[in-house]
């Protein structure tokens, strides 16, 4: 999906955000696969994971909820689609009804390979409105900071002989 979206230019309603990570691609994957290790990194900075119901199996719902002292409780859900181990999770996502926002959205990450590292690919799609969009751009980068943060600390624990 990233190589497609990047030779096109994005619609309205697409949100397109890659990282790269200093991590083994078995080792990102693998922390989408956990619950454990998610709950550790989902949600924006200054958000605090509260609940995260979250299992890789196509079909199954998912479930999260994150807290700050700014914005409160925000809840979200879903229900994961698609799992291809090592390259590409699909699942839909949405806020809960309080949110403002009503819209069922597709979430497709990938992953890949590049000189030792991982690139991570996130699109979402369709949004109601640009601005639905953008509200998400801030939201999703600070949750990738957290995110790298957690897998490179990982990745250099799992070169010094520790497993997480």
């Amino acid at each position: 999906m990233a190589a497609k979206a990047e030779q096109r230019k994005l619609r309205d309603d697409e949100l397109l955000v890659e990282r790269t990570f200093d991590a083994p691609l078995g080792l990102v994957f693998r922390l989408w696969e956990s619950r454990d290790h998610m709950i550790r990194w989902w949600g924006p900075e200054k958000f605090t994971p509260v609940e995260m119901d979250w299992e890789l199996t196509p079909g199954r719902p998912w479930r999260a909820a994150m807290a700050s002292t700014q914005f409160g409780l925000s809840k979200m859900g879903g229900v994961v689609r698609e799992v291809e181990k090592n390259k590409r999770i699909v699942f839909s996502f949405k806020w809960d009804a309080d949110s403002g926002e009503d819209m069922d959205t597709v979430v497709t990450v990938t992953f890949a390979e590049k000189d030792g590292k991982t690139v991570q690919s996130f699109h979402q799609t369709p949004f109601s409105s640009v601005a639905a969009r953008d509200s998400h751009v801030g939201g999703w980068n600070s949750l990738f900071n957290k995110q790298k943060i957690y897998v490179e600390n990982i990745a250099v624990a799992e070169q010094k002989g520790f497993r997480a």
